[in-house]
Formats: structure tokens, sequence, C-alpha cells
């Protein structure tokens, strides 16, 4: 390049040599030598245009190729010499180094957005006013492709006090962990949000709990009973003591029977609960819905029970699943007992995740009860266990599925079983 600006200055030189000398060798009226001067004045400038135009045709190139993100250019000297060559071969050496550190950058990127997308935790790009500008796999699952932050999100990102927030995504509702950081880029303030799905592991330790109160309770409780029916089996079976007479012997021992019959139905009562406890791990296997809903059927052959029959498989505990479907089945057809124009229906989906719904257009539950119909021993039967709807749940968990429900008043209600993929 130095040898570049020296030929350029040594033109620029010769040409105010030449403009003074055409100039003095006119104002002598020596023509024939003016006009030589003029000649090599023209030609000097000419040269010197054509060296300016290849320089700025060059850079215009390599502007084009920024522009266009055209990096594989290479540079070629618009004059065969040694100065246009070396200036030529920097254009490309710089155009070829900025074209590896701009493919080291596109490398990084995609391994941090593919890192990204490998975690479980949905992590977004959004603007001061809610707007997405990137977001991985994991919020695309648990929060769709959208562009505009949820109002339930974006409240919870401006308030720093919200630390857990509830969506509701494909019928199902989760808990997610929100955590806020804001960040200024190119003078623009964006605000990098991560959320992390809670909402299972809250359910798995909150069902844990309760099996270790079930197994604690029901273990005292049959170390309890158990002498207690020994005792009054033993009792019953002797014979009429001597000072007793027999009208007081017929007491005693309807008595002692009294306390064996109630023991032995608590007894049983408490083995019931311990069902909860003792659930075995699921056997999957593939599941024809088709002869899953045929043999229901058989179960339930009531006209307003309607099975849609699809062509479709699902991978599952057979046993359990269809345990799941007898109780919410039943449950359906008793809210229903009252209606005239009773109608149950229960669906398979296997678009996504695959899904099986059970709905009705029974009572409804009330809105402060449903949030309590999935907790053990809680039940608004009057001669009800409060399990069955608590069995349901802990299979599903088994299965790593959800099962949620909808209700108004009045409607009815719609039971959501979610299985993974």
């Amino acid at each position: 390049m130095k040898r570049f600006a020296f030929r350029v200055i040594l033109h620029i030189l010769l040409i105010v040599l030449f403009s003074i000398g055409s100039y003095l060798l006119f104002q002598k009226q020596l023509w024939f030598s003016t006009t030589i001067c003029l000649i090599l004045l023209i030609t000097i400038g000419i040269h010197l245009y054509r060296m300016q135009f290849k320089q700025i045709a060059l850079l215009r190139r390599l502007t084009d190729g920024l522009r266009y993100n055209d990096m594989m250019q290479t540079f070629h000297p618009p004059f065969n010499n040694k100065i246009m060559n070396e200036w030529a071969e920097e254009l490309s050496d710089t155009l070829k180094d900025f074209r590896g550190r701009l493919l080291a950058e596109e490398i990084k990127h995609q391994y941090y957005e593919n890192l990204l997308n490998k975690v479980d935790t949905a992590v977004l790009v959004a603007d001061k006013a809610g707007h997405i500008e990137w977001m991985n796999q994991a919020a695309v699952t648990h929060l769709g492709q959208i562009s505009q932050l949820p109002e339930t999100l974006l409240k919870a990102s401006v308030a720093h006090d919200t630390p857990v927030i509830r969506i509701e995504q494909n019928s199902t509702v989760l808990e997610m962990a929100i955590s806020r950081t804001t960040f200024a880029t190119q003078g623009r303030e964006q605000q990098l949000i991560s959320l992390k799905n809670i909402h299972s592991v809250l359910e798995r330790n909150e069902m844990e709990a309760w099996q270790k109160l079930i197994r604690v309770l029901t273990h005292e409780i049959m170390n309890s009973i158990t002498p207690i029916i020994s005792l009054s089996e033993t009792l019953s079976e002797r014979g009429i003591p001597s000072q007793l007479g027999e009208k007081e012997y017929s007491v005693m021992l309807q008595a002692m029977q009294t306390i064996h019959r109630r023991s032995k139905g608590l007894l049983e009562f408490v083995e019931n609960y311990r069902r909860l406890t003792r659930i075995p791990a699921p056997i999957r296997t593939q599941i024809s819905i088709a002869e899953l809903f045929t043999d229901l059927k058989k179960l339930f052959p009531e006209e307003y029970i309607h099975f849609e029959m699809p062509a479709s498989d699902l991978y599952a505990d057979r046993a359990q699943i269809e345990q799941v479907l007898i109780n919410l089945l039943k449950n359906a057809r008793e809210t229903c007992e009252r209606k005239i124009d009773k109608e149950i229906q229960i669906k398979f989906f296997s678009k996504d995740n695959p899904t099986l719904t059970i709905s009705d257009n029974g009572e409804g539950i009330l809105t402060d009860v449903l949030d309590k119909i999935f907790v053990p021993f809680f039940t608004t039967k009057t001669s009800g266990s409060g399990i069955g709807l608590s069995l349901c749940k802990q299979i599903m968990t088994l299965h790593d599925g959800s099962i949620n429900v909808k209700s108004e008043i009045g409607k009815g209600s719609c039971f959501i079983l979610t299985f993974p993929k």
C-alpha cells in the first residue's frame, strides 16, 4: 500500500509539473512543446483516474460482499503490477480472516443454541414490551410458538415478588418457577426469562408425603386393631363363665361380636388406603384403544355413554389405565344421575401427546373443590372413601403423565389424561 500511495503522489506531482510547464510553454508560444506537455498531462490524468476507479471498484466489491454476506470472494488486481497485486492480496486475506472469524462466531452461536434447546428449562428473550425475539425448544413445548409473552408471564416478569406462576397449556396446568434478568444490547433493553416446570416435582413430593403418612397411620391402626379382633374372637368362642348369668353373657357376647365386626370393617377400610402405597411400577405394552374401549363398553353398556373407537395404540399398563378409566366413568355416571338428557363421552387423541378425555354433562365440580379432588381422603360423597381420584393421579404419575380436570357448575366436567410421547 505504501508503494501505491507513492505512485499516486508521484502522479499528482507530475500533473502539477506538466500543468506548470504547459502554461510556461504556452506563454512563450512554443506550440509543439505545449502540445506534447498537454498530451502527457492528459495521459497521466487518465492513468491516475483508472487507478482510482479500479480501486473504488475493488472497495465496492468488498462492501457488497459484507452487505450480502458473500464471504467467498477473492480479489484480482485491476492492473498487472506489483502494487495492485499486493493490494488485491491484502483485501483477499482481510476478507478471508473476517470470514474465519464470522464462521467461528456462527459455530459458537449454533453450539449455545443447541445447548439451550437440550435443557428442560424454558428460556426466552423478549424486549421491554414483551415481544419475544427468541425461545428455546422447551419454551415452545410449554408455551407454544408465540410471539408475545402471555399476560400472566408478562406481569410476573415485571413483578420481582412472583417466583412461581401457573400456566395452562393443552388443558394442563403447569406450575413454573420464573427467573428474570434485564440486559441491554446496542442501546435496547431486553429481558432474559427462564421458566422451570416444578409441577411434576411438587406433585411427586406431595404424593410421597401422603404415602408416608398413610403407611404410618395404617401401620399404627392395624397394630392396634389386630389384637382387638383376636381378643374379641377368643372371648366370643368361650362358654358362659360361672360368675355370669345367661342374660349377662348374651349382652357381653353381642358386645364382643359388635367389636369384632367393627374392627374387621375398620381393618378393611385401612386396607383400602394401603393400596395407595402398593401400586406397582407400570408394565407398559402396546394397547389397542379400540379393544380397550370395547371391554369398557361391556362394563358400561348404558346408551348415553359414547365411546369413540379410533384405530390407535397407547403405550401403557393396560390393567392400571383400565382401572383409571373405570373410576372416572363410575364418577361420571354418578354425577349424571339427576340429569334427564345424560351424556358421557370418552375420546382418544394422538396428534401431539396421547390424550384420553372423559367428559360428562353432569352437575359439575365447585371451583373451591377442584384443587382438592386428587388429595387422598378428600371426598364430597356421603359414602366415598376419597381414594379413587387419588389412585388415578398416582397411576398417571407413575406413567410420567398427568390428569387434569375442567368443570363448570351445571354443565359438567371433563377429565384429561395426558401421556408422554
